[in-house]
Order: C-alpha cells, then sequence, then structure tokens
C-alpha cells in the first residue's frame, strides 16, 4: 500500500485542480454512495471514479485499490448474509435480503473508499495542507496533523516490511498458510513498529517546532491556491453527483 498512498506526477485537469475541489470531488462521491438505493448508481458512481484514475494516469493504482478493496468487500458480504437472517434462504444460510444487504454494503464499502485514496494520489499533501488553511481558514496546527497522519501511512508500512524481511533472514516463517499462525508471529512485531514510529513522530515534532510550527499563518506559504475555472466545474460536478444519488 505504500506505493499507492504515494503522489504520482502529471499534468492533467485532476493534477493541476485546487486541492480543496478534488477533496470536494471525493466527498460528493462518498455522500451519493450514501444516498444510492440502486445497484446502477453504485456501479456508475465506481466507473466513475475508476476513469477518472485512468485519466489522470494512475489506472494501475486504481485498478489495484479495486481489487484490495473488493477482498474487503466481499469480506463485509459474507457478513452481512450471515447477521440478515430475514427474506427467503437462497442457499445454505444465505436469504435473498442478506443477499441483496451485502452486495449494497459491498459496493457502498469499495465506492466509498476509492476516491479518498485516489485523490491523495494526484494532490501532494503539502499542497492540501496549506490549501486547505488557505482556502477552509483550517488551523494550520489541525491541517498540518491530519496530513502529516497520511503521510506516515507509507512509511510506517515500508518500515513495517522492514521488520519482516529483518525477522524472515532470521528464520521466522511469514509465509504460513495458517492465518492463525501468521497473525501470532505478526503481534510480536507491534513493539518494535511502536517504539520506530514514537521515534519518528518525536523527530518530525522537534523538526516541524524548529521551523517556526507555531508562527505560520495563511500566509506563511509562498504558493497561493485561488479557485479556477476547472475548480468551479469539479464543484458543479459534485452537485450534479450528489442529486444523481439522492433521486436513484
Amino acid at each position: 500500500m505504500a506505493g499507492l498512498l504515494e503522489y504520482s506526477e502529471g499534468s492533467t485537469l485532476l493534477h493541476r485542480a485546487n486541492p480543496i475541489s478534488k477533496v470536494a470531488f471525493a466527498v460528493a462521491v462518498c455522500i451519493a454512495t450514501f444516498l444510492a438505493n440502486e445497484y446502477l448508481t453504485l456501479v456508475l458512481l465506481l466507473a466513475l471514479v475508476l476513469l477518472a484514475g485512468v485519466y489522470a494516469g494512475v489506472g494501475k493504482k486504481a485498478v489495484s485499490l479495486l481489487l484490495a478493496f473488493s477482498s474487503l468487500g466481499a469480506l463485509m458480504f459474507l457478513v452481512q448474509t450471515v447477521i440478515v437472517r430475514a427474506g427467503t434462504p437462497v442457499f445454505l444460510w444465505v436469504t435473498d435480503r442478506g443477499a441483496d444487504t451485502g452486495a449494497h454494503v459491498a459496493l457502498r464499502l469499495v465506492t466509498f473508499a476509492l476516491p479518498l485514496v485516489l485523490m491523495l494520489t494526484v494532490t501532494r499533501l503539502t499542497d492540501l495542507t496549506n490549501a486547505a488553511v488557505e482556502v477552509l481558514h483550517l488551523p494550520y496546527r489541525y491541517a498540518f496533523t491530519i496530513t502529516t497522519a497520511l503521510r506516515f501511512v507509507p512509511i510506517f508500512s515500508y518500515e513495517m516490511s522492514r521488520i519482516v524481511e529483518a525477522q524472515t533472514a532470521r528464520g521466522v516463517e511469514f509465509d504460513s498458510g495458517n492465518p492463525l499462525r501468521k497473525l501470532g508471529l505478526m503481534m510480536p512485531l507491534a513493539a518494535p513498529l511502536l517504539i520506530t514510529s514514537v521515534s519518528k513522530a518525536d523527530d518530525t515534532a522537534l523538526a516541524a517546532e524548529q521551523r517556526g510550527f507555531y508562527l505560520r499563518t495563511r500566509e506563511s506559504s509562498y504558493k497561493r491556491y485561488p479557485m479556477a475555472t476547472r475548480d468551479y466545474a469539479i464543484f458543479s460536478l459534485c452537485l450534479v453527483v450528489i442529486v444523481l444519488g439522492a433521486i436513484f
């Protein structure tokens, strides 16, 4: 997941759009996902996000994310079929109402998560922080905290892979086919990962303080983030997406 959360260079409209308009598009798709009831609407919303990813040149990442979230969606579908017992039995414990509920939950989960992650691949976190402060008037410390948490996800993933590689070199068999045994082997690795995380967080806080973190204001950024015609077009698309999701 580390590579999937990193910024991908490009000069498309989505890359050049204001970070706030890109966030608005992702949020609009999420809102429409929860409002929509029809399968076709959910599939069209998912297709819209995938097309946006292909246009931005991150089609491979979009497909990789889709496959990853689809696995989680399949698990949620199975859970819903077990929980929802009402309706006519179809196969084993699965009822028609349980299958319908599970399919809706799985589609909503994938369509909800995909645009938020893809938005990060076409947006620099520094731009997102500065735009949130300048356009949304969000206090810098809050914007910095949110984007720093996002920035640390691939870092922690990389550190975890390094720890696993070190333990594998020492003879630990993480490729075990037994998921419970693999989970038992992974649990002790939480301690070194936690120690590394605390150390990096402390270093980051010290570096930010030395660079005048508490003195940052809306005017501190050397780059401005004005709204352009393309941003208003994206906002219009957001309104259309939400309305269609509410209707269908």
